[in-house]
């Protein structure tokens, strides 16, 4: 049995984008149509769809009424080149293109009156070249015409003066329409997008064995798409409001219109491969003398270690907690193939929070008010930019670190111009005579101000937070002197970081100061 082929001229039936699954650099668009087929072998096409369709990516499957109605024998995606006819626009295009249109034209009359022109100068040039020839020639010959001559040399340079004045206006008139058509071609490509003239159409060998409908589902991949997510918090009356959203950038070819969105942190692209094993060469040597008796140490800054991805310079992916994610849209979206980014809603909940005024003298002079509160989106919040909200004006904008679902995340609502805060570092060294060890005195001094309303009257409580260093050799101890720190410090953590609670009422002022020992032995060197 012989299948007819499917030739460019058959009957395309359409295949619209019904769902998409946006990935993290790509998207798999799946496509779903109802086919009315007739029992045996057939060929269709279908289309069209984006030419940037991945072939081999391509899947298609027929269902009908009952199991085992209908079968595809092949799928594969063809392109066709259609470029676009230069035609004159009509009243449907838009007023924009019209006006484009007329200047195009108006600066090829200017062009070809240009070209005229100076055609008529170039010949009037040579009309007085020869004249002031025949003028040599007859004055060498002793036939003098004084009076003609004047007459035509007259009329020539009238002549190229008027033709000269019309060539500096056209070419005025040409600079001014050449600027005009730059400029409506810009806004036309920022207004209007020109039809795709590189489109793919899906050709499908189906096997039907009763006639009637039969349901078609069809997926590929598609690049030039990708998502990162983005929140919105409103704070207000001691509560959260987050919402979360999903922005969608896509230039795929084709506007997806009213489908089922979802997104997820996969990337079908990177593939993963064991590590290589490398040779690895280990050597042993003699210390020197000089080794022996001396210790070299350095004062480094350290970042503290948490667990979840490093952080990426640049453009980064989505951060994912290294496990994949999938977030789905709760209503149909629509995201034109314009490669803008469009905002698509995901969830919404609202929350308490529990907020402290809290400031690092050392790495900054201000005093943030940080927010604390609990996901309770029902998902993981990946990380991604926060705009911040407050009083229904917009505050600024922060970073959202990966928070699992019922975890605590932390938001910074920006700092308060009512506080002050001024450090201080004093530095003194000596040395013990019976341990023979340098100590090495270090004192903070913090300087906190408080600027308040005339009708404030609560006290508030400023976190404040400095460091001391941490040794990681027996020669070198680090010793906070407890009874030197006024007041004494609320909290000393591992990692070096001491904390007050300093209450600040309205208008007050507050010092902190912080006392702490660098002691090393005498074969030290380096402090």
């Amino acid at each position: 049995m012989t299948t007819p082929p499917a030739t460019p001229s058959a009957p395309v039936h359409p295949l619209p984008v019904t769902a998409v699954t946006c990935l993290e650099d790509r998207a798999l668009v799946e496509r779903t149509t109802t086919l009315d087929l007739h029992p045996g072998i057939q060929r269709l096409r279908l289309g069209p769809i984006t030419a940037l369709a991945v072939d081999r990516s391509l899947r298609a499957d027929l269902t009908g009424d009952r199991l085992g109605a209908g079968r595809v024998l092949d799928a594969r995606i063809v392109r066709s080149w259609t470029p676009r006819a230069p035609l004159p626009p009509t009243e449907a295009d838009s007023k924009l293109r019209r006006r484009l249109h007329l200047l195009e034209q108006e600066q090829l009359a200017e062009e070809a009156r240009r070209r005229r022109l100076e055609a008529r100068l170039a010949l009037l040039a040579q009309l007085a070249a020869d004249l002031l020839r025949e003028i040599g020639e007859g004055a060498g010959h002793g036939e003098i015409e004084r009076a003609r001559w004047g007459r035509e040399l007259d009329r020539v340079d009238a002549e190229r003066e008027s033709y000269g004045e019309q060539l500096r206006a056209v070419r005025c008139r040409l600079r001014a329409v050449e600027e005009e058509v730059r400029q409506a071609q810009l806004a036309l490509d920022d207004a209007e997008e020109e039809p795709v003239e590189l489109l793919g159409y899906v050709e499908l060998t189906l096997e039907a064995a009763e006639p009637g409908p039969h349901r078609l589902t069809l997926s590929h991949l598609a690049p030039c798409a990708l998502w990162r997510p983005a929140y919105r918090a409103t704070l207000g009356d001691g509560a959260l409001l987050l919402e979360t959203e999903a922005v969608v950038w896509q230039r795929t070819g084709e506007d997806w219109s009213q489908v089922r969105l979802t997104l997820s942190t996969a990337r079908s692209a990177l593939a993963g491969e064991p590590p290589r094993l490398v040779e690895d060469v280990l050597a042993l040597r003699d210390r020197s003398a000089e080794e022996r008796r001396t210790v070299d140490v350095e004062l480094r800054e350290e970042e503290i270690g948490s667990t979840g991805p490093a952080a990426v310079d640049g453009l980064p992916g989505v951060d994912d907690g290294g496990e994949v994610r999938t977030l789905r849209a709760p209503e149909p979206a629509s995201v034109p193939g314009d490669g803008r980014p469009h905002r698509v809603p995901l969830t919404v909940f609202s929350t308490s929070v529990s907020s402290e005024y809290a400031c690092a003298p050392e790495l900054s002079p201000l005093v943030t008010e940080a927010v604390r509160f609990r996901n309770g989106s029902g998902h993981a919040l990946l990380a991604g930019p926060v705009d911040l909200v407050r009083n229904g004006g917009f505050t600024g904008r922060a970073e959202l670190g990966f928070t699992a679902a019922g975890a605590t995340a932390e938001l910074p609502f920006g700092s308060s111009d009512g506080y002050r805060v001024v450090r201080e570092t004093e530095e003194s060294r000596g040395s013990t005579a019976l341990a023979q060890r340098t100590v090495l005195t270090r004192t903070v001094r913090l300087h906190l101000s408080r600027f308040s309303a005339p009708r404030e009257r609560e006290e508030q409580v400023v976190a404040v937070r400095e460091r001391i260093p941490v040794s990681e050799v027996a020669a070198v101890e680090v010793r906070l002197r407890k009874e030197a720190c006024s007041p004494a410090p609320d909290e000393l953590d591992a990692e070096g970081i001491v904390r007050w609670d300093v209450p600040l009422p309205p208008g007050g002022r507050r010092t902190v100061t912080l006392v702490y020992e660098v002691s090393a032995a005498a074969r030290v060197a380096g402090i």
